[in-house]
């Protein structure tokens, strides 16, 4: 699966949801240190946002194929 790039021309998509999710909790890291320049600052918080969306509609997107395996109806999960 190729990476994507995203539309603000910044750095590509990840090609997983769990590559996405690892560079949210690096973002979060920085972002609560409290140690980057304003710059970075709203840089990392803009590629945050572009990798939540991106998660969002990566599980959107398995939604919809399980809502399809269950003949349209998304059961509710219970864990055992």
């Amino acid at each position: 699966m190729s990476k994507k790039s995203n539309t603000s021309g910044s750095a590509p998509m990840p090609a997983s949801y769990g590559e996405a999710v690892q560079q949210l909790e690096q973002l979060i890291v920085g972002l609560e240190s409290g140690q980057l320049p304003l710059e970075d600052l709203l840089a990392n918080y803009q590629r945050g946002s572009e990798l939540l969306t991106y998660c969002r509609d990566r599980l959107q997107a398995v939604e919809d194929q399980v809502r399809l395996l269950d003949d349209g109806v998304l059961k509710p999960w219970t864990p055992e």
